[in-house]
């Protein structure tokens, strides 16, 4: 147990005023006597300071940049400002041969001020579309949505939804949410309307957004095969998504 400074001062003068030996006494309170002798002896050299915690600090950290790795970092910091906080660290590294980790590269220049604030480019999105679709099989918007089966276990609705005449063209429920299942769901929906197999002009364009299975590679490698566009919503902006949030919508 942590006395704080103040108790411990209060322990100190009972041993002093108390009629039992200055060994009895410590042993009452519940305190070893090696302990008290401690405190006692410190309180003698440095007063109530003394008395304060003295957490143990290692006298060398062993993974430490040395110093003159840090002005290096530095120097390399100021002389290419257009560099990222996590760039140094990889730039360093190819340069020099000599690793430092990104975290150690950040809290370095972050304590000497070089951290700068990225240049934002703020797009205000619209609405609704500006160029609506005027047909069907033109732009189908896909998603996932999330079935919780008591007991067993979740599940994930894999649609296919047409932007023009809100119809399901194709879905398919999963169990993950990879890139294979969105293939498979967009294969199903490319047989059901006739996509896959007649010669058409121009393939309908994908609309998602940016979850992990919509920006593999493998998606983009499957699409540029099926000769589809594919579009991904504006980050936190739910009308992208808005007809088919609607249809999952319980």
């Amino acid at each position: 147990m942590r006395y704080p400074a103040s108790e411990k001062l209060e322990i100190i003068r009972l041993v002093e005023n108390s009629h039992l030996s200055a060994r009895r006494t410590p042993q009452k309170l519940g305190i070893p006597r090696s302990t008290f002798n401690r405190w006692y002896d410190r309180f003698l050299a440095d007063g109530f300071d003394g008395l304060e915690d003295r957490r143990p600090r290692p006298n060398r950290v062993w993974n430490r940049v040395p110093n003159e790795v840090r002005d290096q970092i530095i120097e390399l910091a100021l002389n290419e400002p257009e560099l990222s906080p996590r760039e140094p660290a990889v730039t360093f590294t190819d340069t020099k041969g000599y690793f430092v980790s990104e975290s150690s590269v950040y809290r370095l220049l972050k304590a000497h001020n070089l951290i700068t604030s990225p240049a934002f480019i703020i797009i205000k999105a619209a609405d609704e579309f500006h160029d609506k679709t005027t047909a069907p099989n033109q732009l189908w918007q896909t998603d996932f949505t999330y079935l919780k089966v008591i007991g067993w276990g979740w599940f994930y609705l894999s649609t296919v939804l047409d932007d023009f005449s809100r119809y399901i063209v194709a879905r398919k429920l999963c169990a993950t949410m990879k890139a294979g299942d969105v293939t498979d769901t967009l294969t199903m929906a490319l047989q059901a309307s006739d996509r896959d197999s007649a010669r058409v002009v121009q393939r309908p364009r994908l609309l998602s957004d940016n979850g992990p299975s919509y920006v593999s590679s493998d998606l983009a490698e499957w699409l540029s095969g099926k000769g589809m566009e594919h579009t991904r919503g504006a980050l936190c902006h739910p009308q992208t998504q808005g007809k088919i949030e609607r249809w999952h919508r319980p």
